[in-house]
């Protein structure tokens, strides 16, 4: 069975870091992308970053550029998240997610399977 679990969320001042990882099991890890998204309380999950585990291949959105991180090791199929100069506004729900597609988005609908979650809070 196909399975991704989050883990490293918790609670940190603005301006702090957090690395979250994504552990996947049960599916070859190699031909998926994983991405990382978040939801907010009454927001619409969003798409943060996304890498392919076949080629190194990473995006990210506007967002988050230049803050986060998108990093994998296949080895360990272990997918981290890295996330620097936090802000109240990143405080959310973050979760990882797989998709086989080669030509992957940060569309939250283009991902097949999820991960429960991980809480993120940034405090001011």
């Amino acid at each position: 069975e196909a399975q991704l679990v989050e883990s490293g969320g918790g609670l940190v001042q603005t301006g702090g870091s957090l690395r979250l990882s994504c552990a996947a099991s049960g599916f070859t890890f190699e031909d998926y992308a994983i991405g990382w998204f978040r939801q907010a309380p009454g927001k619409e999950r969003e798409g943060l970053a996304s890498i392919s585990n076949g080629d190194g291949t990473t995006i990210y959105a506007d967002s988050v550029k230049g803050r986060f991180t998108i990093s994998s090791d296949n080895a360990k199929n272990l997918v981290v998240l890295q996330m620097n100069s936090l802000k109240p506004e990143d405080t959310a729900v973050y979760y990882c997610a797989a998709d086989r597609a080669t030509d992957f988005g940060l569309g939250a609908y283009e991902y097949e399977f999820w991960g429960r979650g991980t809480q993120v809070t940034v405090s001011s």
